[in-house]
């Protein structure tokens, strides 16, 4: 990712830089990639698009791109081009005839067409849309400051953590949240940013050691990824604060 992007990504709202993180998590894909990656029809939902993978199947993508019509149809008509008619013409069918659209600009392998694909990373790479998705996502994120505040998490990696945690786990479940409140009550004194630490790495463990077994080694690398503000997931090293701005300064300051 170019230095300057990553200087733009730094100076973007809080909400925007954990939906980088977790986008990119969820999609493979580096900002500003992780906002246009379009996906096929593998798992039978039409079209997956952008940071938290919205789709047509379960009709959460539709919303946006109705909202970035009816917002900045500007944007839209620029980057569509002869396509822009069609899409909004697409927006307006019932759900199955979405679903049957969606198949019919894709590969066998359920791969979108080039022109497509294209037409939709161009789209995630324009502050307008990304400004829409933050929208979208925001009770997730408020979700997650919430859950900051429960815990008595303070910092911009708390919030990416417990923003994370609510896009892939759902939130905190009881029986990981006994255990977290057991753990907590057993950490000794220290520096706050030390105290900090220490506990977005309980959480991240526990959360982890919830998980079904398939998945919990991929969950706990995400998680403590966050938790340690660096690390490796899926192959791809990760520092939180050179490339999301995210670090141990207070959330309430983003």
């Amino acid at each position: 990712m170019p230095s300057d992007e990553v200087t733009s990504l730094a100076q973007q709202p809080l909400n925007l830089r954990c939906l980088a993180l977790t986008g990119t998590f969820e999609t493979s894909h580096l900002p500003p990639g992780c906002f246009g990656c379009a996906t096929g029809d593998f798992d039978g939902q039409g079209i997956s698009y952008s940071a938290l993978q919205w789709n047509f199947g379960q009709g959460t993508l539709q919303p946006i791109l109705l909202e970035m019509i009816s917002s900045h149809n500007d944007v839209m008509s620029r980057i569509f081009g002869d396509g822009h008619s069609a899409l909004a013409n697409v927006l307006a069918m019932p759900r199955p005839q979405q679903m049957s659209w969606a198949r019919s600009i894709q590969s066998v392998r359920h791969t979108l067409d080039a022109t497509w694909s294209g037409r939709f990373q161009a789209l995630g790479q324009t502050g307008e849309f990304q400004a829409v998705a933050a929208r979208r996502a925001s009770a997730l994120f408020d979700g997650g400051l919430a859950l900051c505040r429960n815990f008595g998490l303070r910092s911009q990696r708390a919030a990416a953590l417990m923003f994370d945690i609510k896009v892939q786990n759902g939130g905190v479940g009881p029986a990981a949240l006994s255990l977290i409140e057991r753990d907590f009550v057993a950490l000794a004194p220290g520096d706050p940013d030390g105290v900090e630490v220490a506990k977005l790495r309980i959480l991240a463990n526990r959360i982890a050691d919830s998980a079904n077994v398939r998945w919990r080694e991929d969950v706990r690398s995400r998680k403590l990824t966050v938790a340690n503000g660096a690390g490796v997931v899926h192959g791809v090293h990760y520092d939180l604060a050179v490339q999301f701005g995210l670090t141990l300064a207070e959330w309430s300051e983003g």
